[in-house]
């Protein structure tokens, strides 16, 4: 297990930013192996303008979306990935459920596993959860991709 991942390790692994960057830090690496992301979701989140006004609800698509981002971290400093050169595109999504609803002021809790992987496909499970309750749980691929 290595330390902490912070914000600017992050960015220098996946590509995705602001509004769009969905994972804050990642607190368990497993090379190869394993991850633990984290998701501060706050009231200032775009999204929540529209899903839904006055009752503000994290959607189910972007859960998915911070867990595959946590897994593209993990699989990008895994496999030593520039992000400016290569990354981890998704490629398919299966057997997503969902739990409770995401809310402003919640702590998404992610971990990601690597299920399978054959020269530059992966399969990962996740399980995000809110105080020690399931939001939602998924599995999916991805791909490594020369961005060149």
């Amino acid at each position: 297990m290595s330390d902490l991942i912070e914000s600017d390790e992050i960015e220098s692994l996946i590509p995705h930013r602001f509004p769009f960057l969905l994972v804050d830090r990642c607190l368990e690496y497993v090379e190869g192996q394993s991850i633990r992301g984290v998701k501060c979701v706050t009231s200032n989140e775009p999204f929540f303008q529209g899903h839904f006004p006055g009752r503000p609800l994290m959607p189910g698509v972007l859960q998915i979306e911070a867990m595959a981002q946590a897994s593209a971290v993990l699989m990008s400093k895994t496999l030593k990935i520039d992000a400016k050169t290569a990354g981890i595109m998704f490629m398919s999504v299966e057997a997503a459920k969902f739990r409770r609803p995401v809310r402003p002021g919640d702590v998404l809790d992610m971990k990601v596993e690597v299920v399978m992987g054959r020269r530059n496909v992966y399969k990962f499970a996740g399980i995000a959860t809110v105080e020690g309750q399931m939001a939602c749980e998924a599995q999916w691929a991805a791909m490594k991709v020369d961005l060149g």
